[in-house]
């Protein structure tokens, strides 16, 4: 940070500060998380320098002798992460390797049956605002209205009635595991492939704490940066399976390529050019952290937080939507409480508290406004909060929207907030 100082006073300054808002707020954004010191260092180092276009081996530039070995380290490691039988790593984020998947599977016009984003889902899953919506052809399923689970049998009457060549699972605010066997046989029953975005879950999955989607989904994305702990980018795999599962994607696709060949060429050149490979690298610290003991005992604590903070939530009074969690996070449906999701996350933000106001199931408000806030567990885990702290976290919230413009009670909770933060430091 010497260097910024110096030749970019500016920016220093604004670095520090951000370095002080995430030390002293409680970051409870579901999709964020803290990376290590040495996941940062990767990233800044001087693969920043390099430019790498192609794959290990198959360069369109020279001098990648160096960066050749890091990516095969990082595919590598992937593979043993998730017993996958081949990764890309080189997709600059999530909707990047999601972009991919696209080009690889689908054409213009053709039906995507995707989570419908207001029900919890994904932008890149059909969004009508999104590329996914606007070039392809979306239809949604949701969650049931009264337990705010899943309906795999409306699920499955809606793949029948209009026959996608794709099905999507995954979500950005589900608090409930999937049944991959029960998607995958909607799938075979209506002759669609089968595509898992575990761009939330992926380290709860890579650690065996919830389901594993690579023996049924023909292919899945990632990002690497939520509880997965890594650096802001993406990634795809496929299963061991995948020789066999995959054998029809390339006919199905009409395509005549094999499919690892199918997707390679579909992220390089088909939707990006040359990798960012020092993020390349910091993925590799990123998965080899992630094979380490400690990481199961922190994806095990980041679900035990997350129910004790359900459960502090239910005993407040509040709505929980599915009615608890499997997973790292909530969603907290405020109508009961005669609180929009904007009045809350702006409240909780002036007394430290950071989170997201987000859409429920069958909201009545504007997605500028909702009706409820996502909560998760993965960064303050990281700190080290426990379940004693979450149930306390709850109690804080609790107190925030009981009183949502009281600027003493905001001074207040930041105090506490303080306190707790100081009890373990960011880094």
């Amino acid at each position: 940070m010497n260097s910024i100082q110096s030749q970019d006073p500016a920016i220093f300054d604004l670095l520090q500060k951000e370095t002080t808002r995430q030390n002293d707020n409680l970051e409870l954004i579901a999709s964020e998380n803290f990376a290590s010191r040495a996941v940062m260092e990767a990233n800044g180092c001087v693969l920043t320098n390099k430019y790498a276009e192609g794959y290990p081996g198959k360069r369109y530039y020279g001098g990648c002798e160096f960066a050749d070995v890091i990516e095969d380290l990082a595919r590598d490691r992937a593979k043993k992460l998730y017993g996958a039988d081949w990764v890309n790593v080189q997709p600059h984020s999530g909707a990047s390797a999601n972009a991919a998947v696209y080009l690889a599977l689908m054409k213009p016009g053709e039906t995507l049956l995707g989570f419908d984003l207001a029900h919890g889902g994904h932008l890149t899953h059909g969004s009508p605002v999104n590329f996914s919506g606007i070039y392809f052809k979306p239809e949604f399923y949701g969650v049931d209205e009264h337990t705010g689970l899943l309906d795999y049998d409306k699920i499955r009457d809606k793949a029948k009635k209009v026959q996608p060549k794709l099905i999507s699972i995954g979500a950005s605010a589900y608090s409930r595991d999937y049944d991959y066997e029960t998607f995958r046989a909607i799938a075979d029953e209506v002759g669609a492939l089968l595509w898992m975005d575990m761009a939330h879950t992926a380290g709860l999955i890579a650690t065996g704490n919830l389901n594993d989607p690579l023996p049924h989904a023909h292919v899945a994305t990632t990002t690497t940066h939520k509880t997965l702990r890594g650096p802001r980018g993406g990634m795809i795999l496929v299963g061991k399976d995948g020789p066999n599962t995959l054998g029809v994607v390339a006919a199905k696709s009409g395509r005549t390529k094999n499919w690892s060949e199918l997707f390679d060429s579909a992220v390089f050149p088909g939707t990006q050019g040359g990798p960012l490979m020092h993020v390349v690298a910091a993925k590799a610290v990123a998965y080899q952290e992630a094979l380490k003991p400690d990481f199961k005992q922190y994806q095990t604590q980041v679900q035990a937080n997350a129910k004790a903070l359900a459960n502090r939530f239910l005993e407040l009074g509040y709505t929980i939507v599915s009615g608890g969690t499997d997973n790292h996070l909530i969603l907290i449906d405020l109508r009961n409480k005669n609180v929009t999701g904007k009045v809350a996350e702006e409240a909780l933000g002036l007394a430290a508290i950071t989170v997201n106001k987000n859409m429920v199931p069958f909201d009545t408000e504007s997605p500028f406004v909702t009706s409820g806030i996502r909560i998760g567990t993965p960064a303050m885990t990281s700190r080290g909060f426990k379940e004693s702290e979450f149930i306390e976290i709850a109690n804080l919230i609790d107190q925030v929207i009981q009183h949502p413009e009281s600027e003493s009670n905001h001074k207040t909770v930041t105090g506490r907030v303080k306190e707790m933060c100081d009890q373990y430091p960011l880094y």
